[in-house]
């Protein structure tokens, strides 16, 4: 496996692969950037078919995170760790925990939260064995950020709808919602709400189960999902979804959701562009749980989180405006704005 030559890699800072023969653990942390702080992201648990594919995964999934922290607004660094394993099947107390271990030693270096195949109850466990963890308060949701980064991509449904369909709310726009998970299940409750239609698919039947109940949601097969007839196309399951295939079947004008690494290559945001598709950048909308984060770790009120998070919808809204006088993709716009915010911190001379 190489690391320095790898697609993905992107002069990372830091590459660490951690093994743990006891309890299974095999597990990698990347660290992109600590220009703006500690890297905070999320610890992803997955069955990887390679470690190939999960070394891609998690140098995608870190850069993406110094872009969102970038342009959020936070003292945050980017980086993400891989467990490569089935959450539902491999997951153990003594495997979390030694995840915990490797966690620390980083050495604060990089900050662990919950993510896709992880909740608060695992970052609970690795906290018996490091302090660099985050999101574990004991809030409405019980330290969830889910419904933070659900609210954020609401709100950015919102914006897009208002400069694509010129309506300030989404009463009466079609949503294809792909996954209806930690994110998605709320996504689908603000959305249901504000008077949108839903419809949604999931592989998980527990998933759409609970979402049909709570939410009285329409449900449509996975397979089709991306073709359904919508104003919005919201992907809140894995990544790389949209690409040289997937963007041909969509009938959707409007691509915001949460899922990280929508794009499956830089190419592919172009590729929307042509097709008059508006594509709101993941790393900017999705944003809410790593401010819900920050906000937890600084012991901010619910009200002083929610107006960071609501700040989104503004950035957002530069970010369209930009693309629109520019004639560039949305993706170039706000990574260009997030390595403007880069460049300047590295530009500042440090303190005596």
């Amino acid at each position: 496996m190489s690391i320095f030559s790898a697609p993905a890699f992107d002069s990372h800072e830091l590459v660490t692969f951690g093994r743990d023969e006891a309890t299974g653990l095999r597990a990698i942390i990347a660290v992109h950037s600590t220009t703006l702080g500690p890297a905070v992201g999320g610890c992803r648990m997955f069955p990887y078919v390679s470690e190939d594919d999960a070394l891609h995964d998690v140098l995608r999934l870190s850069r993406g995170m110094t872009y969102k922290s970038a342009l959020a607004g936070l003292p945050f660094g980017g980086g993400k760790s891989v467990i490569i394993g089935d959450s539902r099947k491999d997951k153990t107390p003594e495997l979390i925990r030694a995840m915990g271990d490797f966690v620390h030693s980083q050495g604060g270096r990089y900050v662990a939260a919950e993510d896709s195949g992880t909740g608060v109850a695992d970052i609970r466990l690795m906290a018996e064995r490091t302090p660099h963890v985050s999101g574990m308060d004991d809030n409405e949701f019980g330290g969830d950020p889910s419904p933070s980064t659900a609210w954020g991509v609401f709100i950015s449904i919102r914006a897009a709808v208002r400069h694509r369909l010129g309506q300030s709310d989404t009463r009466g726009v079609r949503v294809a919602l792909q996954g209806l998970g930690h994110v998605g299940y709320y996504l689908a409750k603000f959305l249901v709400a504000d008077g949108a239609e839903v419809v949604a698919a999931d592989v998980n039947q527990a998933n759409i189960d609970r979402a049909v109940a709570d939410h009285g949601i329409h449900v449509v097969d996975p397979g089709s999902i991306l073709s359904e007839e919508a104003d919005v196309f919201a992907p809140c399951a894995m990544g790389a979804v949209l690409n040289v295939q997937s963007i041909e079947q969509l009938r959707a004008g409007i691509v915001a959701g949460a899922a990280n690494n929508q794009l499956a290559t830089e190419q592919d945001g172009a590729r929307l562009m042509d097709r008059g598709i508006l594509y709101c950048p993941d790393f900017l909308i999705n944003a809410g749980g790593i401010i819900d984060v920050h906000h937890q770790r600084v012991g901010s009120t619910e009200a002083k989180k929610r107006e960071h998070v609501n700040h989104i919808e503004h950035t957002l809204s530069q970010v369209l405006t930009r693309a629109d006088e520019s004639h560039r993709e949305t993706n170039l716009i706000a990574e260009t704005l997030a390595e403007d915010i880069l460049h300047s911190a590295r530009s500042k001379p440090l303190a005596a």
